[in-house]
């Protein structure tokens, strides 16, 4: 069984629920390996779920689109958002299956910014040959509950890479054509540039 490990002294609402959906998520794809492995569409499923629960798709999207966005009808954005979040959801899963057993997840610091409205969230995870890769996430406020807009790995920001990366197909395509092209494999969400 996956233990966390914790660190950070203090743990604030978004520290912890980084730490708890991170151990859980890692526990899940621990358990259910094999099955994942054989099942891309439960694999799938489950990773979106989780995905939905933490993170503010739509605002992402809008940081993602950048000026594109401006004068985007909330229709085309939440499109936009939901083609953009199949694909990471996706590419997401795999990655984590991949990832050798044992893998845990320490929360390190939490950084209040904009006078509290913003929250980072440093954590690592930890593979058992005790390499680490650092992940930060970005989080707001969105009614009672902390979402994450933006997930750093290794000091690369998601919303600023996907920018750079759907910058030139928005000048070329309009927002809901570009969300297709998505959809449709054309286009993914690619973090490696």
């Amino acid at each position: 069984p996956l233990a966390p490990v914790q660190a950070a002294t203090t743990q604030g609402a978004p520290s912890q629920m980084v730490l708890d959906n991170s151990t859980r998520v890692l526990r899940t794809l621990e358990e259910r390996r094999a099955e994942f492995a054989a099942d891309r569409a439960a694999l799938d499923a489950y990773i979106a779920t989780e995905f939905n629960k933490i993170f503010d798709r739509d605002y992402a999207a809008q940081l993602v689109l950048g000026r594109h966005g401006r004068g985007a009808d909330l229709a085309e954005i939440k499109l936009f958002a939901d083609a953009l979040a199949d694909s990471l959801t996706s590419r997401y899963g795999q990655a984590l299956v991949g990832f050798n057993e044992g893998l845990k997840v320490q929360v390190t610091s939490e950084t209040p910014m904009r006078g509290g409205a913003i929250v980072r969230v440093s954590s690592e995870f930890i593979r058992e040959s005790g390499e680490t890769v650092p992940v930060d996430y970005l989080m707001r406020k969105v009614g009672n509950d902390w979402k994450v807009f933006d997930v750093m790995v290794e000091g690369m920001s998601f919303v600023q890479t996907f920018r750079n990366q759907f910058d030139q197909p928005l000048t070329r395509k309009s927002i809901r054509e570009v969300a297709a092209d998505l959809r449709a494999g054309k286009l993914s969400a690619n973090a490696g540039g």
